[in-house]
């Protein structure tokens, strides 16, 4: 026997719980100054009990090939990074319409 979803009661294989929460989450992507002059990409809103955040951070980390971290619930990746951060979190199966670039 293959284990469960404990939300959805699905074997963990087809369970469809983070697709339905990516779609449903408000995301923003902002970029800010921090000391020194430095840009950071800053993600708020995703939220971390419905979505492996450690996974996400490491395949934006990749992708970006950019050096991040994840406190306070937001993740911040260094550099100016918006417009690749939102193409990407489409790629990730989040709803288009929900993330809010500034």
């Amino acid at each position: 026997m293959s284990e469960t979803c404990k939300k959805c009661g699905l074997p963990t294989e087809l369970c469809i719980c983070e697709t339905i929460s990516k779609e449903t989450q408000k995301i923003k992507i902002q970029e800010t100054r921090k000391r020194f002059g430095k840009t950071v990409t800053m993600i708020k809103g995703i939220d971390s009990s419905s979505i492996d955040i450690p996974k996400l951070l490491k395949k934006l980390k990749s992708k970006l090939s950019c050096g991040g971290t994840y406190k306070d619930g937001v993740i911040e990746l260094q550099g100016k990074h918006t417009n690749a951060v939102k193409k990407l979190l489409v790629e990730e199966g989040f709803n288009e319409s929900s993330l809010d670039v500034s």
